[in-house]
Formats: structure tokens, C-alpha cells, sequence
């Protein structure tokens, strides 16, 4: 089982999970957005034996700390992945990383891309409409504005019981079996003082700051990534829908429609996804 540790990121106090094997080659999960760490409990289990693996909590996710006073937005979440990385001295090494932790991960191999060696990138390459509109900068400014003042007002949804909670889990991904979703359910809420479950997330993540990287930029950061990468995406999800091709901004990259799997692959199909990773990673990783 693994071990809960924290470490500081501009000055927050950010939750990690380390599944031990020290010795092995490191190897990150990097979970999607309002998700956390034990997400990736069920594919740890397959790997721990092969690597190190650490699964970090975003900031405002699972028991990491919450922004005060600022605002939420890929870039800072960069900063958290680089300083885990640069602390634990953990490159070069793998990654496995989910929608929006597959943006941030991409986004961090463009800047050190001497730092990963395989990446593998569960329908991380989309992002919200907005980043790729050119719009004019009062309207996206007020738009924050408003979002964020409507977002301040907003109560956390709070469950009568577990069952209730663990319901809206599997409502929000049908190919979810009842324990996979009790288990996310259980790490993925807190009881509230009145008996009621609340999730752990900030509501402010709903709000991403106006001003971040633009399409032109990301792409311009995915071109320097130089390490091969598997990018994967679900065939009843939205993002296998896209006429795009995901890999034509990328120096080395494949693409894999996994069938009967929506956004989130790596519970759909656990089985097909671990040996995906394994024939990508190698049998013996170096």
C-alpha cells in the first residue's frame, strides 16, 4: 500500500502518494481535473513492482492544499509537477498523466524535455473552447470576473450519505463497476460537521485564469517534446470524436482508440490500458 506524504509548491502544502520500490525507475501519475491521487490506485497496483511510483494531488484536489487569493490555471500547475519532480530529484523519468493533468505533463516535457523519457497521455491534449477562441481581452477579463463571482457564491454539494455520493461517481462515468466507484468515492470526499459528504475539491477550480497559454503556445511547448509518447483516448468519449489528428504537433507520437471506454480509460479498461503502458514503457524499463 502506499504512504501519504506532502511537499510545498508556492508555499501551498500539496499531497502526495508514494507507492515505495525506491530503487525502481520513477514513474508519475498525473490525475485529471477535480479527481485525485487514489484515481490511479487500481493501475499503481499493476506497476508498483516495475517502478517507483509517486501520484501527486494537484493543488485544490484531493488533500492537497486549496489557492487562496489567486486563481487556478495550467501554469501553476506546471510549477507544482516541476517542483515535485526537482525536490524528490526524480528525473529523467516516466509519466502517465489524464486529461487535465495530460495538458499540464505535456506542457511541462515542451519546457525540460531532457527530463521524460516515455510519456503516455490519457485524452490530454483537448482543453476548455475558450483557450483556442481569439476573443477581445475585456470580454474573456469580464468573463473571469463574472464566472468568479458567480463561483464565490456557490455552496459545495453536499450528500445525505456515502451511497448518495457514490451514486453521482457512477452517474458521471456508467462504465464505472459499484466498488471502483465506492473506493474513488471514499478517498474523494470529506464528512462534513453536519453528517453530510461534500467532494474535496476547491470550487474555484471551475474558474481557470482568462490568461494562460493559447493554442499557438501550447503546440509551440509540444514541438520541443522530444521523448516518444502514447496518447489514448476513449471510443465513447468526446475526445475520440474530434477530427484532429492528436499527433501531428508532436516530434514522436502514436495514437490508440481503446473500445468500450469513455474519458476515463484507465478504469474502463484496466486490463487493455496496463498492457498498452507495458508494451509502450518495455518489458525491462530503463
Amino acid at each position: 500500500n502506499p504512504t501519504s506524504h506532502f511537499y510545498y509548491s508556492q508555499r501551498m502544502k500539496l499531497h502526495y502518494l508514494d507507492w515505495g520500490n525506491p530503487d525502481a525507475p520513477p514513474l508519475l501519475l498525473v490525475h485529471g481535473n477535480r479527481d485525485h491521487c487514489h484515481n490511479w490506485d487500481w493501475v499503481a497496483r499493476e506497476l508498483c513492482d516495475q517502478y517507483h511510483i509517486i501520484a501527486p494531488d494537484f493543488r485544490g484536489h484531493g488533500d492537497s492544499d486549496w489557492v487562496i487569493g489567486s486563481t487556478y490555471s495550467h501554469t501553476e500547475y506546471v510549477y507544482d509537477l516541476a517542483q515535485l519532480i526537482h525536490q524528490h530529484e526524480l528525473a529523467p523519468l516516466h509519466i502517465i498523466a489524464h486529461s487535465l493533468g495530460g495538458g499540464v505533463a505535456l506542457r511541462y516535457a515542451g519546457v525540460y524535455p531532457e527530463n521524460v523519457k516515455k510519456m503516455v497521455v490519457i485524452e490530454g491534449t483537448g482543453g476548455p473552447a475558450w483557450m483556442y477562441q481569439k476573443r477581445p481581452t475585456h470580454e474573456r477579463l469580464k468573463d473571469w470576473i463574472e464566472s468568479t463571482r458567480k463561483v464565490s457564491g456557490r455552496i459545495p454539494k453536499r450528500y445525505g450519505s456515502l451511497d448518495e455520493a457514490c451514486q453521482r461517481m457512477q452517474d458521471a462515468n456508467g462504465h464505472l463497476r459499484e466498488d471502483q466507484a465506492r473506493h474513488l468515492t471514499d478517498h474523494g470526499s470529506n464528512q462534513n460537521e453536519d453528517g453530510t459528504y461534500s467532494w474535496k475539491f476547491d470550487n474555484y477550480t471551475h474558474v481557470m485564469s482568462p490568461f494562460d497559454m493559447n493554442h499557438e503556445e501550447t503546440r509551440e511547448l509540444w514541438g520541443r517534446i522530444e521523448c516518444p509518447l502514447l496518447l489514448i483516448s476513449g471510443s465513447e468519449s468526446w475526445h475520440s470524436q474530434r477530427k484532429d489528428d492528436p499527433t501531428e504537433h508532436f516530434q514522436h507520437a502514436e495514437h490508440v482508440i481503446v473500445k468500450n471506454a469513455g474519458h476515463w480509460v484507465h478504469h474502463d479498461q484496466l486490463d487493455e490500458f496496463v498492457g498498452l503502458v507495458n508494451d509502450f514503457f518495455g518489458d525491462t524499463p530503463a
